[in-house]
């Protein structure tokens, strides 16, 4: 998630779902990205603009896995989740809006079927997947797991997917496929803002193979128990934990196995920001804000970022003998 032209963060309503719907007057936060200490301030606001927080069908065969086993391997966290209003009010996806408050009232409506995910390049079976054969490649499981924006801001979101390793297991990947590249649907007239410049469209990114493979990386096509949000990247979106959470692409329709390090949007945009890892690194700042804290939020205050997001145990021999400041 990304904000392009400021670095003032704003937190979204902390309320929990429930309550939020009962009622117009609640605290919201915001932090002041860029300082050093990234302290917390909150304040209160009257008649905040409308939010949307609609239900959404659940999904069926949903698995949660044991909770030792689960934390163990890095697919729980036991933290307070993110409330369903906050996750589904404060978005960031251009392609809507760059306003995050606006991303969910100009999505509304987003038809997301039919849809198709085309994968193929390098190899040996390439197929075109129908929304339902994705759901039914792999067990849908709940992955409870922390998202770190670039911002300084950060959640934890109960997510529903599988890992993208099910995927590739079908298609075959050869072994001269190095890298996975993602792209996000192109069409202006269900995404109104790929009508402006902000970007340059369509919305790309890109992962190592290993990194695709490692069991953390899912493919999510739901969050609380419920089918994906629009505003939150329906019907299909790459959710990759240890990294900022701009690498996790939206509504995606293409996946490309490739051999060369594929093109990424943020980095196409302004390079000396965002690299093609943009694994979370508290002691690499990102040059107008520091990122040793980050802003929790529902939270007051502020709290110490951690090496890859907390995932240090389980991603951290991807990244052996490579220089995180140099490949950031």
């Amino acid at each position: 998630m990304l904000i392009k032209k400021s670095a003032d963060i704003k937190s979204s309503e902390i309320t929990d779902q429930k309550v939020y719907l009962n009622r117009r007057l609640f605290m919201r936060g915001a932090i002041l990205a860029g300082s050093v200490t990234a302290t917390g301030l909150l304040y209160r606001k009257l008649n905040p603009p409308p939010a949307i927080v609609e239900e959404r069908p659940k999904i069926a065969g949903l698995v949660k896995p044991p909770s030792d086993e689960a934390i163990r391997a890095g697919f729980k966290v036991n933290e307070p989740l993110t409330s369903f209003a906050d996750i589904t009010n404060y978005n960031n996806f251009y392609e809507f809006s760059t306003e995050k408050r606006s991303v969910a009232e100009e999505a509304r409506g987003f038809v997301t079927r039919p849809w198709a995910v085309e994968v193929g390049g390098l190899v040996g079976k390439p197929k075109v997947f129908d929304l339902d054969d994705l759901l039914k490649l792999a067990p849908q499981e709940e992955r409870i797991y922390r998202h770190r924006c670039v911002e300084g801001w950060s959640m934890v979101i109960p997510w529903v997917g599988f890992p993208i390793a099910a995927l590739l297991k079908q298609v075959e990947p050869l072994s001269s496929a190095r890298f996975v590249a993602f792209q996000t649907l192109l069409d202006p007239k269900r995404m109104p803002n790929q009508n402006t410049g902000v970007l340059d469209w369509p919305y790309v990114e890109g992962l190592r193979v290993d990194e695709a493979l490692n069991p953390l990386a899912i493919l999510a096509t739901g969050m609380y128990g419920q089918t994906m949000p629009p505003q939150d990247g329906a019907p299909i979106r790459l959710v990759v934990p240890w990294k900022y959470g701009f690498k996790s692409i939206k509504s995606i329709v293409k996946i490309m196995l490739v051999s060369n390090q594929p093109p990424t949007t943020w980095n196409i945009e302004s390079p000396n920001e965002y690299g093609f890892y943009s694994n979370v690194n508290p002691n690499v700042d990102h040059p107008r804000w520091s990122q040793r804290m980050e802003h929790r939020i529902g939270e007051f205050g502020s709290r110490p970022t951690l090496l890859f997001n907390g995932y240090a145990d389980q991603v951290g021999h991807l990244y052996e003998g490579m220089d995180l400041r140099a490949n950031y």
